[in-house]
């Protein structure tokens, strides 16, 4: 087992990055964003660059957070579809000149205005989800599909419905602790209750290759309307069921990768032209993989 992390929520900086993961004593980083653009979208100089810092460092990149059939990709649009696969593209020779085989990849946006899972629109992501898996499997790669707002992420029904419909060794799940939290669990009719994380692990566990480290709280709202605030908390101390499911991994061998993922200083995808405090930031990091690998010595003395 090994400790991971995207670390740009230290830094846009890959020299920060790269700092803050030794600080923790560990030697790999789950690469998202450099300087503001996905690894899979800077330049070819820059790549080479942020190769040569993470070689001198020892420091290694275990999986590639790509932004692939994301929740910003809409299931009907081919342009969405052409902008994954070109993605794909880019990131996997970058992958092999680092020795990464991990990519992390979705199942396209919930669907607006139409039901999300009627058959014809499943047959669409299927579809695209294989053509993506496949080209993974050609190059050794392994596609991690993140339980986020995407179509696998809307239940663990879901996801185990993908998982009957994309049938290949190069098709496995990346399990975020966090997600569930503020997911509504879309399976009958409205109005749909959040997800309970642990609920959902337990239910795709086998299925599991790798964890994603997140927690928080929704607000006291949650019940009246759809996409509540969210408070992030500590590994452990929100309703992402974090203790309980580390402790039935541990109990049953998990042996993988674990990456932190705070957005308590920074969440990526949320924005909104203000910029914490580059120290804070890099603190916050830090103090959160501390913690998390000290709640995992509470958990391997409670085993």
């Amino acid at each position: 087992m090994y400790y991971t992390g995207f670390a740009d929520e230290a830094s846009p900086l890959m020299e920060l990055q790269i700092q803050a993961t030794k600080e923790l004593g560990w030697n790999d980083i789950e690469s998202r964003n450099i300087e503001g653009k996905n690894i899979t979208d800077i330049s070819d100089e820059q790549f080479e660059k942020v190769f040569e810092q993470l070689t001198e460092a020892g420091v290694k990149i275990n999986c590639f957070g790509s932004a692939i059939a994301n929740w910003q990709k809409q299931p009907r649009s081919d342009e969405d579809f052409q902008k994954s696969i070109d993605e794909l593209s880019r990131a996997m020779p970058r992958m092999q000149r680092l020795g990464c085989t991990m990519v992390r990849g979705m199942s396209f946006a919930v669907a607006k205005d139409e039901q999300p899972d009627n058959a014809e629109l499943e047959e669409i992501i299927f579809r695209k989800v294989n053509h993506l898996v496949k080209m993974c499997e050609d190059t050794g790669v392994i596609y991690l599909h993140e339980n986020c707002m995407n179509y696998g992420g809307m239940s663990y029904l879901h996801t185990l419905k993908l998982l009957d419909n994309v049938k290949s060794p190069a098709f496995k799940l990346v399990f975020d602790t966090g997600n569930p939290v503020f997911t509504r669990r879309r399976v009958g009719a409205p109005p749909h209750p959040f997800q309970n994380a642990f609920e959902f692990y337990d239910n795709v566990k086998e299925f599991i290759h790798y964890i994603h480290i997140k927690d928080g709280v929704v607000n006291e709202d949650k019940g009246q309307i759809e996409r509540p605030g969210v408070k992030f908390t500590f590994a452990g101390e929100g309703d992402g069921d974090v203790k309980a499911i580390m402790t039935d991994l541990l109990k049953n061998g998990y042996d993988g990768g674990i990456s932190i993922e705070p957005h308590l200083a920074v969440v990526h995808h949320e924005q909104n032209g203000e910029q914490p405090d580059e120290k804070i930031r890099y603190a916050n990091y830090v103090e959160y993989g501390r913690r998390f690998m000290q709640l995992m010595d509470e958990i391997r003395k409670d085993i």
